[in-house]
């Protein structure tokens, strides 16, 4: 078998490579980004990071940082009759068991949780995730207990009502050989609502309980972070809470490691000002001022002056400081007299008298 075109076969081995390398999606070079838990910025560059409030269990032996908080948040429910525990972007410390409905594996990763009747009732998972919306800043847990009333009196409710509409139909309808089409009719509609009531029950029992939480800005640094009880849906599998904390408010988002910085940008942008003069203004003397040497140097006659300056500004400020230098002990300045001599005029006239002296003697 001859090969006619070699460029074809090199094709199809790269084919081949390229779907093998598709099969084998497990080593894919792609990077991952990673967010931190508890931080986000939102599309209109406002930053939050809310990691300072979330509570942690202090080590053993060890005392906690000051500001760290060590207690879970807890909201009261006033009319609803119970209490909630929860953390922010991190499970309860005061760890919880016998959860309803919630894997004995799941017990120490729930954030938000109440007690009702000796039971202890899950209200989600740990999740990190905040999604700002607008200036609000929120966090939802979901994956908690199976929600739902209690069935036993829904029941009993459905059974006083069922019993009320039977009674109120036969009193109305004389139910004879005549009336069997609405016998049937009645029936269907029972068949019809058992059936709608066991996909409602499906669908109860499919649902999970969640809670979601509004987080506000509180720009005053005493008071510390609260969590408050808002409201929760009729079938009590939605709950909502919100949250007053400082580190709510939007600031600047901070440097990064690796990243350019405002310092960085200056710097590099000075640097190239500093090239473009001095690439420039050496291609200017060259080429149209013809200069050679050092007066290539753009204005090298002021460069050339600054040492100048800077040697007399010294000789100024050594001088100036030289009459405060303590003088040595044996020696006294002469005063100078005006017309330039080292000796003055009372000095002389007792030199001269000495001499008088002595020539009489």
């Amino acid at each position: 078998m001859h090969l006619r075109n070699p460029h074809n076969l090199l094709g199809a081995v790269a084919v081949l490579a390229g779907i093998a390398a598709a099969d084998d999606g497990k080593f894919s070079t792609t990077p991952t980004v990673t967010a931190t838990a508890c931080v986000a910025t939102s599309t209109s560059g406002a930053f939050y990071d809310l990691r300072l409030d979330t509570a942690v269990a202090p080590a053993e032996g060890e005392k906690p940082a000051r500001g760290v908080k060590t207690e879970d948040y807890l909201a009261r429910g006033y009319d609803y009759g119970y209490n909630f525990t929860l953390n922010i972007c991190g499970a309860v410390v005061k760890g919880v068991e016998d959860v309803v409905g919630v894997d004995k594996s799941d017990w120490k990763n729930i954030s938000a949780y109440y007690e009702q009747n000796g039971k202890v009732y899950s209200l989600g998972q740990q999740s990190g995730i905040l999604t700002p919306r607008g200036r609000k800043l929120v966090l939802q847990y979901s994956n908690g207990s199976p929600c739902g009333k209690d069935k036993e009196k829904d029941k009993k409710k459905r059974d006083i009502l069922g019993s009320v509409h039977d009674g109120a139909e036969n009193k109305y309808h004389d139910f004879s050989d005549e009336d069997d089409d609405y016998m049937a009719y009645k029936d269907d509609d029972e068949d019809e609502d058992d059936r709608k009531k066991k996909e409602d029950k499906k669908k109860g029992e499919g649902r999970r309980k969640s809670a979601t939480i509004s987080f506000l800005c509180d720009h005053d640094p005493e008071i510390s972070t609260t969590a408050s009880f808002v409201s929760a849906d009729p079938d009590e599998c939605a709950y909502f809470f919100e949250v007053r904390s400082q580190h709510a408010c939007a600031t600047a988002e901070p440097h990064k490691p690796g990243s350019v910085g405002p310092g960085t940008v200056f710097a590099i942008i000075l640097v190239i000002a500093v090239l473009v003069y001095i690439v420039g203004g050496i291609f200017y003397q060259r080429t149209v001022a013809h200069a050679r040497g050092w007066r290539q140097l753009p204005n090298y006659s002021l460069w050339a002056g600054i040492w100048t300056f800077i040697s007399d500004i010294f000789i100024i400020l050594t001088s100036s400081c030289s009459r405060f230098v303590p003088s040595r002990r044996g020696y006294r300045s002469l005063q100078i007299s005006p017309n330039g001599r080292g000796r003055n005029r009372d000095d002389e006239n007792r030199l001269i008298d000495q001499l008088d002296e002595e020539w009489d003697d």
